[in-house]
């Protein structure tokens, strides 16, 4: 893996050179040379110092190699931006975190619950719930229910709406939720909406938001929700497991990095899922959230309002073992919150998210360590690559902050 373990840097930083060394080699060994994996990129730091840096394997399937300067498809590492943006919102009075998600989105005034579409809602969906996922909103993605089926067959989830957003919350509005706001918890486009929130209350767009008010000031010039021309050569392909029946497993190309559907200029622009970035913008994006909303002099967020974001916040303090159904009830679940706009471990305070092209990153407030995983690769859920490295890189810490 080109760059690796900076040793010197590591161990001045209490770590352990050759148990990231192994890490490496390990993820190398089980995804990359594998096939698995086409490729990955890969940025540890603490204290901000990068420790480990690095690229491996093949940006495109004709062979080109991963560049440290590759573009990927964030998807939902898209949502902890969104939710910034709202903060920064909440912070200027414009709203709060108790508004009616109706005073914004007055479309949602008849919302109603249930396959049926006929019950009414307990309570009103707040705009916490559209933060936290338990507003009652699904994702085509999840297949599960009756009304899952319903997005997908109007294509909400699609990368690339061809909606505008006041389109797009219209056709939200048809369907019914799952559930009453504050039941459950159930990952779904609720960041949609709020970046919808978003633009209604600024009166700007939302890569307009973003440019002036997130990517400018933190100094993040690859990030956007269309690919420029001028950048096309630095975007990887994504590539999607082929399991279909008779054929052999494999990778097969979802999209070209050459002729992108993120070159496309887009009517809605997903406050979910829409955004192209790369490690070195999110590393700043991230190391703005580790020191509490600052970042080289520019304060997005009062430290007191990170503080909230990466707090659990599901109702009566439960995990999301015990508010999800089937779907998120494994052990693995079991102690994992969810704050405003990621989820977090409420053992080891670590908060986290990742997109479903197997994107990720991790922050841990303790040990000021901050991590960031790359590739592109369809469903994220395939492989333990995330759990792995959170639990590699802490089994390489010799000295504990906590």
């Amino acid at each position: 893996m080109v760059g690796m373990t900076d040793r010197a840097a590591a161990q001045a930083a209490g770590m352990d050179p050759d148990r990231l060394d192994a890490l490496v080699e390990s993820l190398d060994r089980r995804y990359l040379a594998s096939g698995k994996l086409p490729h990955m990129q890969l940025l540890l730091s603490r204290d901000e110092t990068v420790l480990l840096a690095g690229v491996r394997g093949q940006a495109r399937a004709d062979g080109a190699p991963l560049r440290e300067d590759a573009l990927y498809r964030i998807a939902s590492m898209t949502k902890p931006v969104t939710s910034v943006a709202f903060m920064m919102l909440v912070e200027a009075g414009l709203v709060a975190l108790d508004t009616p998600v109706t005073d914004i989105i007055p479309e949602f005034a008849d919302l109603r619950v249930g396959r049926a579409n006929r019950a009414r809602l307990k309570r009103p969906m707040l705009m916490i719930d559209l933060l936290r996922h338990t507003s009652g909103l699904t994702y085509g993605l999840q297949r599960q229910t009756a009304i899952d089926a319903r997005y997908r067959k109007l294509g909400l989830d699609e990368f690339q709406q061809p909606r505008t957003s006041d389109q797009f919350v219209a056709d939200l509005a048809t369907l019914p939720l799952e559930f009453s706001p504050g039941e459950r918890w159930n990952y779904s486009v609720s960041t949609d909406v709020l970046g919808v929130v978003v633009e209604r209350l600024t009166g700007l767009d939302l890569e307009t938001v973003f440019q002036t008010r997130i990517f400018g000031p933190l100094g993040m010039v690859d990030t956007t929700f269309m690919l420029p021309d001028e950048k096309a050569d630095r975007m990887t392909d994504a590539w999607r497991l082929d399991e279909r029946p008779g054929k052999p497993t494999g990778l097969t190309v979802a999209d070209l990095g050459a002729r992108s559907g993120w070159r496309r200029k887009g009517r809605f622009q997903s406050g979910g899922g829409g955004l192209v970035s790369c490690v070195a913008d999110y590393h700043r994006f991230a190391r703005m959230l580790l020191r509490g909303g600052e970042l080289d002099g520019v304060r997005l967020l009062q430290a007191d309002t990170v503080a909230q974001m990466r707090s659990n916040h599901l109702p009566g303090g439960g995990d999301l073992a015990s508010m999800s159904g089937a779907m998120f009830s494994e052990a693995d679940y079991q102690g994992v919150g969810f704050g405003l706009g990621f989820a977090m471990d409420m053992a080891l305070q670590e908060y986290y998210w990742g997109g479903v092209f197997s994107t990720y990153f991790w922050i841990d407030p303790i040990e000021r360590l901050i991590g960031i995983f790359m590739t592109q690769h369809l469903p994220s859920s395939t492989y333990p690559v995330r759990a792995e490295l959170r639990a590699g890189v802490r089994a390489a810490l010799l000295r504990r902050n906590g």
